[in-house]
């Protein structure tokens, strides 16, 4: 996977300034940091939620596995 080095993050950012303007760029940058915030968010409630889903189907294997085990004796 490439990585972005110091240079091409300052390449960015001044064509981001031309573009957008010196005024606005401040603006731009706070909506996205709030869009990543957001998508940060999104990602660890996605990975909860698996993670719980997981946790209750190795509880049940578990039991079920504990039942199977009692009933064989």
């Amino acid at each position: 996977m490439p990585t972005i080095g110091w240079f091409e993050i300052l390449i960015i950012v001044a064509i981001a300034i031309i573009v957008v303007g010196p005024k606005d760029f401040p603006l731009m940058l706070k909506k996205v940091g709030s869009w990543f915030g957001s998508i940060k968010r999104y990602v660890n409630d996605v990975q909860n939620q698996v993670s719980s889903v997981t946790d209750e189907t190795i509880e049940e294997n578990n039991k079920k596995e504990d039942n199977d085990e009692q009933k064989s004796k």
